[in-house]
């Protein structure tokens, strides 16, 4: 079999494609603390794990070559097309880039960096506004968001294993940044937090619970 278009080993492309989404969300976020770095670094690590794989080595289509060979002989393994693994296994056809679980993984993508960039906007201007009138931690959802809607795009091996501990990362830095602004506010941040969940927005919240005051 022969391969029309080369798929792996363009180095090139996995620097390029860090650099690119790396850089869009330092512009979105500006990081002034350790704790902003390390939820960008966090997230950094993660997009070179999934581009190394998309345009460096293609462990999964590896991993998988013999199943794969043996359930879909006509197909290019090797291809960048076949990497879209859910194409492949789904049995779609056509333009990998417009199957309806592609744009849905662009729209997380999108969403999660327009919610990074309102978030990290609102934080730093010290506002009860934007996201933060829906969640407390906006900024780590949006992470989380972006995060899944790339490994909904191009699943591997070793992003879905660093998902969950990315998150837990998250978790656990929105904790600890908790525990510096109850040190500040005290019984103030305690009423706050107890009116506004921490991810998941509620439904029929509209504003701050700080929002009249």
């Amino acid at each position: 079999m022969t391969h029309t278009t080369a798929a792996d080993g363009l180095w090139s492309l996995v620097a390029i494609n860090v650099l690119v989404f790396a850089i869009f969300a330092y512009s979105f976020t500006q990081p002034k603390t350790a704790r902003d770095w390390r939820s960008l670094g966090a997230f950094t690590a993660f997009l070179v794990a999934l581009f190394a794989e998309m345009y460096g080595f293609p462990l999964t289509i590896y991993l998988l070559s013999g199943w794969l060979a043996r359930h879909y002989p006509g197909i290019d393994l090797f291809s960048h097309d076949a990497g879209h693994i859910w194409q492949t296994l789904l049995g779609w056809h056509g333009n990998p880039h417009l199957n309806p679980i592609h744009l849905l993984s662009s729209v997380l993508i999108a969403g999660g960096f327009i919610l990074l960039a309102r978030s990290w906007s609102a934080l730093h201007a010290a506002q009860q506004a934007g996201p933060y009138a829906y969640v407390r931690h906006p900024q780590y959802v949006a992470f989380i968001v972006i995060m899944l809607g790339f490994l909904l795009q191009w699943p591997t091996p070793l992003t879905p294993a660093m998902f969950p501990v990315l998150t837990w990362a998250y978790v656990r830095l929105a904790r600890r940044e908790e525990r510096d602004v109850r040190r500040v506010f005290g019984a103030g941040y305690d009423r706050y937090a107890a009116a506004m969940p921490r991810f998941v927005p509620r439904l029929g919240r509209t504003q701050s619970p700080y929002a009249s005051s």
